[in-house]
């Protein structure tokens, strides 16, 4: 067997966390999504009732971490949103760990999460989602290769023929576009 990396190590000890917290990081269960986020950024300033409880699930892309509360950015089959999470709306009691322990340091780029919340516009004009609830859905023990961009330039950009289509399944993800090549239109 193949030595794991030390990032992967990382997410294995993670993963025994959330089980020894009671947290089934691979719940079998139907969660269910009420919200695309193609739908949500295309017609959210229109008709603001339509998303004043939504549900939605996806992967986590990008985190930013600033104390009580959180920037992530979720992608779904449709698209990407701005997730604005906040310590107490997740954990209204006592018991912090969820967002402390959980989100803070067991979550990681690539999990899968379900949230549920109201959608609004950020101070920055950035559609969000405000969640009042978070579940983890998935727990990724592989890291995702991060694609970074400054200035117009593209650095880590997973773009090598051969190992894209060796890892088909990490360039669906990282790679969206390529999503159209594997969606066909039914026969009419």
């Amino acid at each position: 067997m193949a030595e794991l990396s030390e990032q992967e190590q990382i997410r294995r000890n993670s993963l025994a966390e959330l089980k020894k917290l009671g947290i089934n990081p691979y719940p079998a269960p139907l969660y269910e999504v009420n919200a695309k986020s193609a739908d949500i950024l295309a017609r959210f300033p229109q008709d603001n009732s339509l998303f004043q409880d939504v549900s939605i699930a996806g992967r986590i892309m990008s985190r930013r971490i600033m104390g009580a509360a959180s920037f992530v950015e979720l992608q779904d089959s449709y698209g990407r949103i701005q997730l604005y999470i906040k310590r107490d709306e997740i954990c209204p009691g006592e018991d912090k760990t969820l967002y402390n322990t959980v989100f803070k340091r067991l979550l990681d780029i690539g999990d899968i999460i379900g949230v549920t919340g109201y959608v609004f516009v950020t101070q920055m004009g950035e559609t969000s989602i405000h969640v009042k609830s978070l579940t983890v859905l998935s727990k990724s023990l592989r890291p995702l290769p991060i694609v970074k961009e400054k200035d117009g330039q593209v650095f880590d950009a997973f773009a090598d023929p051969e190992l894209r289509y060796r890892q088909r399944y990490v360039d669906l993800i990282v790679n969206p576009q390529v999503r159209e090549t594997f969606v066909c239109s039914a026969p009419r």
